[in-house]
């Protein structure tokens, strides 16, 4: 059937079948659809929906557009994929503490865009690292070390890399189903037994309402399952940054420290814990929740989480002690200002998405694909909702290239801040938990 065709049933509130989804998808990787085409069926689907098999279908045709991973390994493989966010380090440590527990983890990340990070800028901090080794590379370390953490492929779903590019310039990208293919034809391409959402929701989302939030964990939860890929939803706050620290080389130091035990921040360890143990559970390691939070502190206070990291950072080319001596080894920025309270009072919000756009404007993330990155710059010490301050005290410490750089970030990050005489409602860091069977908490 013509492209056009296609598009007109849906523009008309029709529903494609599986043939005709496929057919689509073959032309955005082939080319044959026109780019005006694929924004056409991007609109249509972002005004009309999908229902849940459609968007089966598409995320399907989608991971059948280039190559698919497949592993023979002695233990079940699985990945955790989070919607982005502020301070979100949690990638860093969960890999190789689910490894440490006897799961693989293959994880293919992204760059950051817009106010959120990007795991795979992180680990390019690492001097050496190998963030975009060759698929061999790739799978010779899953299987040695346990998990690799690498950037994305061109060889993995191309037609949602076209299909992305079209969504981006045409008021698009919100579309749940259009995300939900977008994520999922990615993660499954990659061969994965299982897989965990951390579906983000907050100031610092890309879903700040709750109820966006859990449409788009049910979609994911629902399309992956019905794909054929056991996946668990969680619905994490970020209404304030996750960590304390926010930008590339600052929170691969952040992620040394929590996995050697010299840091842990209560928000990060119960997120990084729940995403953790559903993992083992789902991939069938552990029975229950409750002996996998065992089995992740063990490999915590042993050292074989930390080991594991330091072993997948030498095998892709970074430095044998890394682990011992982070900053011997990357990039520390040349200004460093302390940003202090100038009343009393109480850290009543944050506007998260302000603090990252803040770590933007000092080099250390991008509003384009094609943007440099500085590594070395971000954010330490930030105040926390609920923290009381005083007249004087730091708030957060700006790291930058330069004074004038390290000035603007401030007063962003002064006006990011609201603080007043009461304490704010406590909010629970992991909101919810979707499954199959629907919502259970």
């Amino acid at each position: 059937m013509l492209p056009q065709e296609i598009i007109r049933i849906k523009r008309d509130g029709g529903r494609l079948d599986d043939m005709l989804i496929g057919q689509f998808v073959e032309g955005i990787t082939s080319g044959e659809v026109a780019e005006g085409q694929v924004g056409a069926f991007a609109m249509a689907v972002y005004l009309l929906g999908m229902d849940v098999d459609e968007c089966v279908a598409l995320t399907r045709a989608m991971t059948r557009s280039g190559a698919q991973l497949s592993w023979d390994l002695d233990g079940p493989v699985v990945d955790k994929h989070s919607t982005g966010g502020v301070g979100d380090t949690v990638s860093l440590m969960l890999a190789p503490m689910v490894a440490a527990c006897g799961a693989f983890v293959p994880m293919i990340s992204g760059r950051g865009l817009g106010h959120t990070g990007g795991t795979f800028d992180k680990m390019e901090s690492i001097p050496g690292y190998r963030a975009a080794p060759t698929m061999g590379e790739f799978r010779k370390v899953v299987k040695r070390v346990g998990c690799a953490i690498i950037g994305q492929t061109a060889d993995l779903a191309p037609a949602d890399k076209r299909l992305y590019g079209v969504r981006d310039v045409t008021a698009t990208v919100e579309s749940i189903p259009l995300i939900t293919a977008s994520i999922l034809s990615k993660k499954l391409a990659a061969g994965l037994d299982a897989l965990v959402m951390d579906v983000k929701v907050g100031c610092g989302a890309f879903m700040a309402r709750q109820r966006d939030a859990e449409a788009l964990a049910h979609s994911i939860v629902g399309v992956a399952t019905g794909a054929g890929t056991p996946t668990v939803a969680l619905l994490t706050d970020m209404d304030q940054p996750l960590a304390s620290v926010a930008g590339n080389a600052l929170e691969v130091a952040y992620a040394v420290d929590y996995l050697t035990g010299e840091r842990r921040e209560p928000r990060m360890h119960e997120v990084t814990m729940g995403l953790c143990a559903e993992m083992l559970v789902i991939a069938g390691v552990c029975p229950d929740v409750d002996e996998a939070r065992t089995r992740l502190q063990d490999a915590l206070d042993s050292g074989a989480a930390a080991e594991r990291f330091a072993t997948m950072v030498r095998a892709l080319g970074g430095p044998a002690k890394f682990v011992d001596q982070p900053w011997t080894f990357m990039e520390r920025a040349p200004v460093s200002i302390d940003v202090v309270a100038d009343r009393r009072g109480i850290v009543r919000s944050i506007d998260t998405r302000g603090v990252g756009l803040a770590v933007v404007a000092l080099g250390g993330g991008r509003t384009r694909p094609q943007d440099p990155v500085d590594h070395a710059v971000g954010l330490t010490g930030l105040a926390a909702v609920g923290d009381r301050l005083a007249p004087g005290d730091v708030i957060a410490t700006v790291h930058a290239r330069t004074a004038d750089a390290a000035e603007i970030a401030a007063t962003q990050l002064r006006a990011a801040y609201a603080v007043g005489s009461r304490p704010p409602s406590p909010r629970p860091v992991i909101a919810d938990r979707v499954t199959a069977q629907g919502a259970s908490r």
